[in-house]
């Protein structure tokens, strides 16, 4: 159990028979009436986001999550396989937890894996990567019609949208919440 008051991103709660996770929190002290806290929460398994407020100082019931720094080792055609470093154990992740965070997974790159009950609730990349560009069409000097920029596609597989300028072979760092180019690296 803990307080509202203390509250911090990434926290899991249980409510509502579901794991929810504290995307964004507010104290709000407002000149006349007891303070509140007002939050921001996304539910675990299914990822739907709701906006839920608090009375400061109510206690709520809070999820005991193993986070733990896993490598990436390769996906066996079903599952996502990753490693301990200090055990060595393996252990497979379903395409549907590992979600977008596929796009910019590389073999052998560390992420965090959240556990509860020996089951897998998400995964957490890096917020950038540095990934190469395999492929995108020559920017033509001048062409500003698309804003600047142009489709390109990473090593992973995904596609970017990057400046003009940009060449296939040239490392980019890419942010891993939204996909935008970040810069070259």
């Amino acid at each position: 159990m803990a307080s509202t008051n203390d509250l911090k991103n990434g926290m899991v709660l249980r409510m509502d028979n579901g794991l929810w996770s504290v995307v964004e929190f507010q104290h709000v002290k407002p000149g006349k009436g007891p303070a509140f806290v007002r939050t921001k929460l996304k539910n675990v398994m299914s990822g739907k986001t709701v906006d839920k407020t608090f009375n400061a100082g109510v206690k709520v019931e809070t999820a005991t999550v193993d986070r733990r720094t896993m490598q990436y080792l390769y996906n066996d055609g079903t599952d996502y396989v990753f490693m301990d470093p200090d055990t060595y154990d393996q252990l497979p992740v379903s395409p549907e937890v590992v979600g977008d965070a596929s796009r910019f997974m590389m073999e052998n790159q560390e992420a965090v894996v959240a556990r509860h009950d020996g089951s897998v609730l998400f995964i957490e990349l890096p917020a950038s990567v540095v990934l190469e560009i395999t492929y995108t069409e020559p920017g033509l000097q001048g062409d500003r019609s698309s804003g600047g920029t142009k489709p390109a596609t990473l090593e992973t597989g995904a596609e970017i949208q990057v400046p003009l300028f940009l060449e296939q072979g040239t490392k980019v760092k890419v942010d891993t919440r939204d996909g935008s180019y970040l810069g070259r690296a």
